[in-house]
């Protein structure tokens, strides 16, 4: 079984990457509907109650609930990146973007989860709440949950 690995994509990134047993179209198809977020999510923050289209496309917007450190609460993000089968980005409200890529070789996936706070409106702040750690574990859960589904 293949492992989650760390990929160094530069500062203020956090880049995790896993081999899934799936095509590139039934992954994406999970992260292109916002109403399947919290099925793929392994951090435990992305609540139901998602607001927003069925299928994302570019400059979409959707609204989704979620819970840290006990409390509840909404954010709307909006896509900032979208090819069809292969990438999908949106950004935070605080700035920050998460990203994902799928690239499919004989049936199989790469997949690629990036948390980019690089234009984050409070960097520092983000670091000083242990952020970056903190969603490199969620990012790690969340890839090796894909990959355990497919397996």
């Amino acid at each position: 079984m293949d492992e989650v690995r760390k990929v160094d994509t530069g500062t203020r990134t956090v880049t995790r990457q896993v081999v899934v047993n799936a095509p590139a179209e039934t992954l994406f198809a999970m992260l292109a509907d916002p109403r399947r977020h919290g099925e793929v999510d392994g951090s435990g923050t992305v609540l139901s109650g998602v607001r927003g289209p069925v299928r994302l496309s570019d400059g979409a917007e959707f609204s989704t609930a979620m819970k840290m450190y006990g409390f509840p609460y909404r954010i709307t993000s909006r896509v900032t990146a979208f090819e069809d089968g292969r990438l999908i980005e949106w950004r935070h409200p605080m700035g920050h973007h998460w990203r994902w890529t799928f690239d499919e070789h004989d049936g199989r996936t790469t997949v690629t989860e990036t948390f980019d706070y690089n234009g984050s409106r409070s960097p520092k702040v983000l670091e000083l709440l242990k952020m970056p750690a903190l969603n490199a574990k969620g990012i790690r859960s969340t890839l090796a949950g894909l990959r355990d589904r497919f397996a």
